[in-house]
């Protein structure tokens, strides 16, 4: 067994980018690979519980085409020279867009399905449980907005717009037992998982379940990215419901992109396109890019399609030109508008083939692991009339961050049914850039424990704070404020402190007498 390992660690080392060894060689070993992966799968099917075999079964129908286009892959997925100019009228400017009268709004709506990516876990930011019920303002959830902005467009046109969440194994109990409190609304609200697949042991290709029994070992299984979206939205029959209801679109973003609400006026260029133009079956809306935004995913023409280029895709050596703001001007915000008849074609046709993400990771018992995951902007090349719309920077607000979570809670906006409306005192569009040293404040609990009040944020640029520090009631931050408290150091922020273009940094206690 120790050659067999040695023998997929050299062979994975030469997936990522370097051929080595004899053709021949590795076919053989590929051909094994699959081989052998088959036959733990069925292994693993026949120890699952009985009422989730047929589930598991087509799941692991698509991890294996997934598996085998893994083995097949080699080195990047784009030749950077066949990269070619984005042509006139591929992204389209949103300014330029009419607003719908509002008697048609009405018969749009009917038309659309809005469907959230709700897979996540709040880890990253100290919480247990789905990241959507993390409260981000007056003690509202990302779920209970987006429930307010759904509810609101409902009443307001009299129309009956679905909320789709798109759980993974990790959120669906906890999911299923908040969303009982919204019944009484004027909303529908209908979930389904996306695929459960196994993680795979970097050394041997094999899967590391011992069984099929997914709760019985959680950190054997694994969400495979949002980019599992169109499969399992098909295999839910949700899909086919839509479609059989005279839906249209569905427009598809995370959960946590506070931004991300249904615009009108995008629906409108989608149900009356330009007659000269392919009707776009995919929309992508990107924004301009800025220094802070460098590694996100950006749009480029390829083969005579638009598609979405990430980092991941781009060789070593080209890496510099993929982050210049001037080559490469927009990035990806994952609010994606999709056809849904189109999704449905793609899914039976199998003609669904994303580049794969290879996400290592290092579980706790030592193992290291490999994650097969796909991104659901990167199945724009597999649809026709393919269009970007540049969007305002405020429809990509995402909490990612506690420092995110600084802008969203301060007086920077305010709510509006659900919405997030950046205040009119702000004399620019652009948000502040905010960095929050994770020792102290990476976790919302600590975070929380650190600020008395949120400090007044409307004339802030920058905002960098690391170390022990804390901030007492009705602080105001204005311009670029560095505080910085070493190892051992402690600043206290007074209460009603103004802070302008200010470096604080040593020891400042301030202790009640």
């Amino acid at each position: 067994m120790e050659n067999k390992g040695q023998l997929f660690k050299s062979w994975i080392r030469s997936h990522q980018r370097t051929p080595s060894g004899s053709r021949d060689f590795k076919e053989a070993t590929k051909r094994d690979a699959l081989a052998r992966l088959e036959v733990e799968l069925e292994k693993l099917i026949s120890t699952a519980p009985e009422t989730r075999r047929p589930q598991l079964e087509k799941e692991f129908k698509g991890f294996k085409t997934l598996f085998s286009r893994f083995l097949a892959e080699q080195g990047p997925s784009v030749t950077w020279e066949k990269i070619e100019k984005l042509p006139e009228g591929a992204v389209i400017d949103y300014n330029s867009l009419s607003t719908p009268t509002t008697d048609n709004v009405h018969h749009m709506l009917d038309k659309l399905v809005v469907v959230k990516l709700n897979g996540g876990l709040g880890t990253s930011m100290g919480c247990k449980g789905p990241k959507s019920v993390i409260q981000v303002r007056n003690d509202l959830t990302f779920l209970d907005l987006t429930v307010q902005q759904i509810e609101h467009l409902n009443k307001t046109y009299k129309c009956n717009v679905p909320l789709v969440l798109m759980n993974s194994f990790n959120t669906d109990e906890d999911t299923q037992k908040v969303i009982r409190k919204y019944k009484g609304l004027k909303l529908d609200i209908h979930t389904f998982n996306q695929s459960c697949h196994p993680r795979i042991n970097r050394e041997s290709l094999l899967p590391i379940a011992q069984n099929g029994d997914v709760q019985d070992d959680i950190e054997s299984w694994y969400p495979p990215g949002h980019g599992d979206f169109y499969e399992s939205f098909h295999n839910s029959g949700l899909l086919q419901k839509f479609i059989n209801e005279g839906r249209t679109y569905c427009f598809i973003s995370n959960i946590d992109n506070l931004g991300a609400t249904v615009d009108l006026n995008i629906l409108s260029l989608l149900l009356n396109p330009d007659p000269l133009r392919p009707v776009p079956e995919f929309v992508m809306e990107v924004t301009d890019k800025t220094r802070a935004d460098v590694k996100g995913g950006t749009l480029i023409q390829y083969e005579d399609k638009l598609r979405l280029l990430e980092i991941a895709q781009v060789p070593k050596e080209r890496v510099d030109d993929f982050k210049s703001v001037s080559q490469f001007k927009f990035f990806n915000t994952n609010n994606l508008w999709a056809k849904l008849d189109a999704v449905q074609r793609v899914v039976d046709q199998g003609s669904l083939n994303m580049e794969i993400i290879v996400n290592n990771k290092h579980l706790s018992d030592g193992i290291n692991v490999i994650q097969l995951e796909t991104a659901v902007g990167a199945a724009m090349k597999c649809f026709e009339g393919g269009i970007g719309v540049n969007v305002p920077r405020s429809r990509f607000l995402p909490v990612k961050k506690t420092s995110d979570l600084l802008l969203v809670m301060s007086n920077l906006y305010s709510l509006s049914h659900g919405s997030l409306v950046m205040s009119s005192q702000r004399m620019f569009a652009s948000t502040p850039l905010v960095k929050l040293g994770d020792n102290h404040f990476a976790k919302v609990k600590e975070y929380l424990n650190r600020f008395a009040t949120i400090p007044d944020l409307i004339e802030l640029d920058h905002l960098t704070v690391s170390g022990d520090v804390t901030f007492g009631r009705g602080v105001s931050l204005k311009g670029t404020v560095i505080i910085i408290a070493n190892h051992g150091d402690r600043i206290d922020i007074p209460s009603g402190a103004i802070l302008e273009n200010k470096i604080v940094s040593g020891n400042l206690r301030i202790l009640d007498h």
